[in-house]
């Protein structure tokens, strides 16, 4: 008898294509009902369930009832994290509707990567960051300073452990970890960034433009 994990199972779980549609979808750390994740996965309702099912057997999502609603949501932040990183080898889809390079190009610009903030805008922050030695960069860590510490704190964001993570748009690193996390809240509670309504894009605001050319002096040019 085999002893090790089976990978293939697990590899099999994420590769078939309406599976992943639904693990993807599920990266902006929102819970959502089977028949909104059947309109993103493009399947019926009960294709849906059966793909649910297994995702659920094996500890990838996990789903809350309420009231005559069933919500979905990936297990935790290292699902997430997989899910993620499997972008990163991923061929690049070639999207041809004008809606879907909208919708690619916002993705591209900032999104959210489960609990953290992903993107060209999020690797600016942290480039810049790197670069006022708010951090130091010890792979697979980044670490704050004195200095970050209390530059953070005008933002209300308290100080805790970061972690390095790669961007799949961009093919560099930008914050995640516990740190990353109190950076997405504070831009969300601030109203910097606004959530979309059916996708991980996040739209920069006016007030957020701003705010981000104050703090951490990225200048962004939003079309």
């Amino acid at each position: 008898m085999r002893e090790e994990p089976d990978i293939a199972r697990l590899a099999a779980l994420v590769t078939e294509s309406a599976r992943a549609a639904i693990l993807v979808h599920l990266l902006d750390g929102r819970s959502w009902t089977a028949t909104e994740l059947a309109k993103v996965a493009g399947i019926k309702a009960a294709a849906t369930s059966v793909h649910l099912k297994k995702l659920l057997a094996c500890d990838l999502i996990k789903v809350s009832p309420s009231g005559r609603h069933r919500y979905f949501r990936l297990a935790g932040a290292n699902i997430a994290k997989l899910i993620e990183q499997l972008q990163g080898f991923a061929p690049v889809h070639s999207v041809i509707a004008p809606a879907e390079k909208r919708a690619s190009a916002a993705l591209r610009v900032c999104r959210l990567c489960y609990d953290h903030l992903a993107g060209r805008v999020a690797i600016a922050i942290t480039e810049s960051m790197l670069q006022k030695s708010w951090l130091i960069e010890d792979e697979p860590w980044f670490r704050l300073t004195d200095q970050g510490v209390k530059a953070l704190s005008e933002l209300g964001i308290a100080a805790s452990a970061g972690r390095t993570c790669m961007d799949w748009s961009e093919r560099k690193l930008h914050l995640a970890g516990p740190l990353g996390t109190r950076l997405a809240h504070a831009f969300l509670e601030r109203k910097f960034v606004l959530r979309a309504k059916e996708t991980r894009a996040l739209q920069i605001t006016a007030v957020g433009i701003e705010a981000i050319q104050a703090y951490f002096g990225v200048s962004l040019v939003m079309s």
